[in-house]
């Protein structure tokens, strides 16, 4: 009887799940991370053993420990760094190096070298010390946006509409910021959007556009619809765009995502990264293109070919959307309208009454994939997912 090889998975939340089970599939034998141990990934995986994901050395002691074959980033930009930290580590195929993985994931290195190349992004300056910052805001044309540089998922992001209001917003984004670097930049209006790609020797060979959509939260993205409402020539200035950092970069085959905000017609690059987006993502676009997208970043994070993989236009016009309350409480009850249940494909929900809500703009309870006739009927449905999929509280 063979032997399965090894996959370390660097976490093991519910987003990680299309990953688990797409690696199986191939006869991994799975292992997930993570520091929770009631994370909804660790009941899918063969394996278990908890660390975080967050801290390279234990979890490089975790991969030799376990004689690892592979290594897959979770949804998470410290997984992302860590995994490529590991696989050039332990001479490991299917990742960037360390030191591109820190300039890609690391919002300050990643703006310095966008401006540097003549990338589409946002007016931005990364700051070490607050005294640094508060020196040079005013050399910004406000309202700015301060983030942490190395936290995902809307968190610690604030906009400053006038420079008197600036020092306690830098002081909560150090705070927060685990490199205790921020950086700051121009507030681009227009619609927000994700653009996916997947890159086979430094060329896009897959890609998907999406609409971004938000609830409470103006940073935390709620729901994500395609096709995207956009210009004809978006995807091929992205993929373009895509295919030059890949080549600046050297970038390995795999994943690449971007997120970008069009303005006047033209897409404004906001983010990157190397690692599957978050709420089940890849299992949205595994419901709008056919694409099993979930086995292709496990193939590509290790070392398998992913040669068959060619463009599909999405088919039908689909939705994803986070089930989310309207204030912090319990719940009581998670209701959905009659009007939206023969637009359901598919959905995971961990919701349960009596839970408690501390922090109802960023808590998540549950994932729900739609699908509509038209682009019309998608975007005026999902704008009222919110009060169609309710949670009710006490």
């Amino acid at each position: 009887m063979s032997v399965k090889r090894k996959l370390l998975i660097a976490g093991g939340g519910y987003a990680e799940i299309p990953l688990i089970l797409a690696a199986q599939k191939m006869g991994f034998h799975v292992i997930t991370s993570g520091n929770r141990a009631d994370d909804l990934g660790h009941r899918y995986s063969d394996e278990c053993c908890l660390q975080d994901f967050s801290d390279k050395e234990a979890m490089l002691q975790l991969a030799e420990s376990r004689k690892i074959d592979a290594i897959c980033a979770s949804c998470n930009d410290f997984s992302a760094i860590t995994a490529a930290y590991i696989a050039q580590q332990l001479n490991l195929p299917g990742h960037d190096s360390y030191e591109t993985s820190l300039l890609i994931h690391h919002k300050d290195r990643y703006r310095a070298f966008a401006i540097e190349n003549d990338i589409p992004s946002p007016r931005a300056k990364g700051f070490d010390s607050i005294n640094a910052a508060m020196a040079q805001l005013s050399e910004f044309d406000f309202p700015v946006i301060v983030k942490p540089v190395d936290l995902t998922g809307g968190k610690g992001i604030s906009r400053i509409d006038h420079i008197e209001d600036a020092m306690p917003v830098l002081e909560s984004a150090f705070e927060i910021s685990r490199a205790k670097r921020i950086v700051v930049e121009e507030f681009i209006e227009g619609t927000r959007h994700g653009f996916s790609t997947f890159l086979r020797d430094g060329r896009v060979v897959f890609f998907f556009n999406d609409n971004e959509h938000y609830f409470l939260n103006p940073y935390l993205v709620s729901a994500a619809s395609t096709p995207a409402n956009v210009p004809e020539n978006t995807s091929s200035i992205l993929c373009a765009t895509a295919e030059r950092i890949a080549s600046l970069l050297n970038l390995k085959t795999g994943i690449f995502h971007i997120q970008y905000i069009l303005q006047r017609d033209k897409p404004v690059i906001i983010e990157i990264c190397r690692r599957a987006p978050g709420d089940l993502y890849i299992q949205f676009v595994k419901h709008a293109t056919g694409i099993d997208y979930p086995a292709y970043i496990v193939r590509a994070a290790s070392g398998m070919e992913c040669n068959d993989l060619k463009p599909v236009e999405t088919s039908g016009y689909y939705t994803r959307h986070c089930i989310m309350p309207y204030q912090n409480g319990i719940i009581k009850n998670v209701t959905v309208s009659p009007e939206i249940d023969h637009h359901i494909i598919d959905q995971m929900l961990w919701w349960k009454p009596g839970e408690q809500i501390d922090n109802h703009l960023i808590q998540k309870q549950g994932i729900v994939f739609l699908r509509f006739n038209t682009l019309d009927e998608m975007l005026s449905i999902t704008d009222k997912l919110p009060e169609l999929i309710h949670v009710e509280m006490e």
